[in-house]
C-alpha cells in the first residue's frame, strides 16, 4: 500500500514525530474497510494535525492527505458492494485490495503505550525529552575562577643597604666564584634603593571539579604567574605584549572512606588552616593529606584535623651527569599535623582555634666532603641541598669545600653555592574569634603564633664550618657574636564589616601587624608581598575594600615593613586591585 510507503520514508524523523507517525498509520491499519469510511474525517484531521505539528512534512502529509480521501471513497462504495456477500459471512474482494484484520481497541491502546514507553526511555537517556534538562554528567562537573587586576607600587627607603645578595640568582646559576683573584665582579644584588611605581600585573585562575561518585572527587586547575614559583600566580603585564604564561595550578583526586574523614592526592590547595605569615595564599602542596571533619553531639562544638605528607624535592636521577657515582637518595620533605576546634557558643559569636606541626626533613644545607673542581668535576657531592627555591631573609652557609690546585692555590676559583644553615621543626598555634557588632557589621580578630624548635645557633656555625654568610648585625664581623637571627614569628589582624565580598554593597577594612624573625620559618613559602615575601620583617599593614557588584570588588591595601636585625633594608607595598570571581 501507498501509506506503508510513506512510513517507510518517514525513518529519518525526530524520534517522538516517528512515534506519532506511526501511531497514526497503525490506527489507519488497524481499522477494518468499513470502519474506515465511518472514520473518514477522524483519519484526514489526524494526518493534518501531523503535518500542522512538524511531524509530516507538507509534501509528504498531502499525498497520504490525498490517498486517505481516496481509499475511504473507495471504502465506502465497497461497503455498499458487499452487503450481500456480508449477510452469508464473507467481503468480496476487487482487484489489489488487501484484507486488514481487525484490531480491537485495547490491541491498540497497548502499542501506544509501548510506543510512548520506549520514546520516553530514549528521551531521558539521551537528555532531550525536557526543553530544560541536560545530560547526567554535566550535573556532576563545577567550573568556577576568579580574575584579578592590580597596579603595584614598591617604595624603598633611601638609608636601605645597597649590598643585598640575590642568593636565588647564584643558586640558580653556576655558583659565585668567591676568591678574588679569579673573580673582580659583584655577585647579582638586589634593588633595594629605587622605586618602582604602577606595575600593572593579572592573575587568573581557572578550576574544574568532577564529581565522580557519592565519596570520589577530582579537580584541575590552570593559573597565570611570571615564574614556577610556589608563592604567586601573579603574572606582570608589559614585556613588549608578549602572551602570558599558564601553568598547571592543580590535579588531584580525592575520597572520602566516611563522612568525617577525605582523603586527597596530587597537586592540591593549602589543606591547613593557616595564615600568610606561614604559607602563601596562592601555595598549593604536592603529595598526600587526609582532613578530618567531625561535630559533636552538643552541635555547638566540632573537631577538625589534617595530617600531610609533601615531597618538596627529590634528587636528580643522574646526578652529576658526568660522574660515575651519583648523588644518593636525598629528598626533601614537609610532614605536618594539625589539629583544632571550632566553638559556636552563640548566635554572634564563634571561636576557632588551631595548633600545628611541620617538620621540614633534609632542607638545611650541608657542607660537601673536599671538591675537586680544578681537576674537572661536575660538581660537589651536596650541590643538591641547596633550595630549589627561596624569597629572602633565612640565615645561609656556603655548602660546597672547593679543594685548591696544588699547583696555583691562589688562582683557583671557588664557585660557591648557598643552603639553609638552620633546620626547621615548627610549632602553630592559630586563632580567631568572629562576633557580629551589628545586623550587617562583623568583626574578625585572628592571631597566628609560630616558633622553629630546631634553631640552634651554635649548631648552626658548626654545620656551616664557620661558613655563614648573611644576618650580621653592624661593625662587619662574621662570628658568632656578632650574628643576629632569631626563631619566632607571630601576626594580629582584626577585620571590619563582611568576611567574604559577594553581595553589592559588601565593604571590609582590615588593620594587622606581623612580626618574622630571620629563622623563624622557611623564607620559600610565605606571603610574597609583605616586605616583597620572606622573613627578618615586620611592620604594619591596612586595606579596605568595597563590592560594587555581585561578587565584585575594588580593594586597596598599603604594607610598610622593614628587617628585624640586620643590614637596614625598609619596603613599603601599595597594591590597588579589582577582583571578580565566579
Amino acid at each position: 500500500m501507498n501509506i506503508r510507503n510513506r512510513v517507510l520514508d518517514a525513518s529519518t524523523l525526530h524520534p517522538v514525530r516517528r512515534a506519532l507517525l506511526c501511531g497514526a498509520v497503525l490506527l489507519a491499519l488497524g481499522m477494518p474497510t468499513g470502519a474506515m469510511a465511518a472514520e473518514e474525517t477522524t483519519m484526514v484531521k489526524l494526518i493534518r494535525g501531523l503535518i500542522a505539528s512538524g511531524a509530516l512534512r507538507p509534501e509528504d502529509g498531502q499525498a497520504l492527505l490525498l490517498q486517505a480521501e481516496a481509499e475511504a471513497a473507495r471504502a465506502s462504495a465497497g461497503t455498499a458492494a458487499a452487503t450481500p456477500a456480508a449477510s452469508t459471512g464473507g467481503v468480496a474482494l476487487e482487484a489489489g485490495d488487501v484484507r486488514v484484520p481487525y484490531v480491537p481497541q485495547h490491541v491498540r491502546d497497548g502499542i501506544r503505550d509501548e510506543v510512548r514507553e520506549e520514546v520516553m526511555a530514549q528521551a531521558r537517556q539521551e537528555g532531550w525529552a525536557a526543553p530544560n534538562e541536560v545530560a547526567e554528567w554535566t550535573k556532576r562537573i563545577r567550573v568556577s575562577g576568579d580574575m584579578r587586576v592590580r597596579s603595584e607600587s614598591r617604595f624603598y627607603s633611601d638609608n636601605n643597604s645597597d649590598i643585598e645578595i640575590d642568593w636565588a640568582a647564584i643558586n640558580g646559576g653556576s655558583g659565585y666564584d668567591t676568591n678574588t683573584n679569579t673573580n673582580l665582579v659583584l655577585p647579582p644584588l638586589r634593588n633595594t634603593r629605587q622605586d618602582r611605581r604602577n606595575l600593572w600585573r593579572i592573575r587568573a585562575r581557572l578550576a574544574v571539579e568532577a564529581d565522580i561518585s557519592e565519596r570520589t572527587r577530582a579537580g584541575v586547575r590552570l593559573a597565570s604567574g611570571s615564574s614556577d614559583g610556589p608563592v604567586s600566580t601573579t603574572e606582570q603585564l608589559g614585556g613588549g605584549l608578549s602572551k602570558k604564561d599558564l601553568w598547571l595550578d592543580q590535579a588531584w583526586l580525592s575520597y572520602a572512606p566516611a563522612d568525617w574523614v577525605t582523603i586527597t592526592g596530587g597537586r592540591f590547595g593549602n589543606p591547613f588552616w593557616s595564615s600568610d605569615t606561614l604559607f602563601s595564599n596562592d601555595l598549593n602542596f604536592d603529595g598526600l593529606a587526609a582532613s578530618f571533619d567531625h561535630d559533636l553531639p552538643s552541635g555547638d562544638l566540632s573537631l577538625f584535623g589534617t595530617l600531610a605528607v609533601v615531597p618538596l624535592e627529590y634528587t636528580s636521577d643522574n646526578s652529576p651527569s658526568q660522574s660515575q657515582v651519583k648523588t644518593p637518595n636525598e629528598n626533601k620533605w614537609l610532614s605536618g599535623a594539625q589539629a583544632g576546634v571550632n566553638w559556636r557558643f552563640n548566635e554572634s559569636n564563634a571561636l576557632r582555634a588551631a595548633v600545628g606541626y611541620y617538620d621540614y626533613k633534609n632542607i638545611s644545607g650541608k657542607l660537601s666532603s673536599s671538591c675537586t673542581l680544578y681537576a674537572g668535576a661536575a660538581g660537589c657531592d651536596t650541590d643538591w641541598s641547596r633550595p630549589a627555591f627561596m624569597q629572602k631573609g633565612n640565615t645561609l652557609m656556603l655548602i660546597r669545600d672547593i679543594a685548591l690546585d696544588p699547583f696555583d692555590p691562589a688562582n683557583t676559583p671557588t664557585p660557591q653555592y648557598v643552603g639553609l644553615a638552620s633546620p626547621f621543626r615548627l610549632a602553630n598555634l592559630n586563632l580567631r574569634w568572629d562576633t557580629a557588632l551589628s545586623e550587617d557589621i562583623g568583626l574578625r580578630l585572628e592571631g597566628d603564633y609560630i616558633r622553629n624548635l630546631a634553631y640552634d645557633e651554635r649548631a648552626m656555625f658548626a654545620r656551616a664550618n664557620n661558613g655563614i654568610v648573611n644576618n650580621f648585625g653592624a661593625g662587619g664581623g662574621t662570628g658568632i657574636e656578632a650574628f643576629r637571627s632569631g626563631d619566632t614569628a607571630w601576626m594580629l589582624q582584626a577585620t571590619f564589616g563582611a568576611t567574604t565580598l559577594d553581595k553589592k554593597g559588601q565593604w571590609q577594612a582590615l588593620l594587622g601587624y606581623k612580626h618574622i624573625e630571620a629563622d623563624a620559618l622557611p623564607d620559600a613559602y610565605n606571603d610574597p608581598n609583605f616586605h616583597l615575601g620572606g622573613t627578618n620583617a615586620r611592620g604594619y599593614y591596612v586595606g579596605g575594600a568595597y563590592a560594587f557588584d555581585r561578587r565584585s570588588w575594588l580593594s586597596a591595601k598599603w604594607m610598610a615593613a622593614k628587617e628585624v636585625s640586620g643590614a637596614p633594608l625598609a619596603i613599603d607595598v601599595f597594591q590597588l586591585e579589582f577582583n571578580t570571581g565566579f
